[in-house]
């Protein structure tokens, strides 16, 4: 699988030039599946998803002109015979994964099953935008966060600080945000520093490119790698 892991979206130039190294091919030739999934537990959830599918200007995603673009809902996936989505994974060109809760993501990455094609998926390229990055990384960096957002009795908050691991290294978006504290340098340099594997902190004009275990920094702004 090859990796397009963004803040904000395909929001500039070089972004969406990166978008369509990956695909191989324009967007306009490409298909893509939409995942809205992790936005779902905040306030709104719906209506947060109906925008992000619908056309959210200031995180481009699946407004780009695809040649197709479907949705995937993974909550639904495991009401699904496998026969009648499983396919459909495997032949689009991209998946589109939203962002929200990193928690409620990777539960539901990981019991609708889609976690374990997605390792299959050599030629498929997966756009993350935010949550949906992170969702992807060895440890979660909003796993405080996320809790307040467990229902009560649920199995969900067991390991929240951990992540996919499908990269081997962990993602802060939204660097230095101004409505977004615990995004300034200090505060993810402290988080970051109690983490075995290296962090990148990316603002919303940077992205991260992941292919064959090669990562490239896709940037027209601010970006800072953090060692362990």
């Amino acid at each position: 699988m090859k990796f397009l892991l963004t803040s904000s979206g395909i929001c500039n130039p070089s972004i969406s030039d990166a978008l369509v190294e990956l695909l191989g091919k324009p967007i306009a030739e490409s298909t893509a599946l939409f995942i809205p999934t992790g936005v779902y537990p905040f306030p709104r959830g719906g209506e947060r998803a109906w925008t992000a599918v619908h056309g959210n200007p200031s995180i481009p995603l699946g407004q780009l002109g695809w040649k197709s673009l479907g949705m995937l809902e993974l909550t639904a996936l495991p009401t699904i015979r496998e026969e009648n989505w499983v396919p459909a994974v495997r032949e689009a060109d991209a998946l589109l994964v939203w962002g929200g809760d990193v928690l409620y993501l990777t539960y539901w990455l990981r019991r609708s099953g889609l976690a374990d094609l997605l390792p299959s998926l050599t030629d498929t390229v997966y756009v993350g935008v935010s949550a949906g990055s992170i969702a992807v990384t060895p440890y979660n960096c909003d796993a405080e966060f996320d809790l307040a957002f467990v229902p009560d009795g649920s199995d969900m908050a067991k390991d929240a600080d951990r992540a996919l691991g499908l990269v081997d290294f962990t993602l802060y978006p939204h660097l230095n945000h101004p409505e977004m504290e615990d995004t300034e340098l200090s505060n993810i340099q402290k988080w970051a520093s109690g983490i075995p594997v290296p962090t990148y902190a990316i603002d919303d004009n940077t992205a991260i490119t992941v292919v064959d275990g090669k990562v490239d920094v896709i940037s027209e702004g601010e970006w800072k790698l953090i060692n362990p």
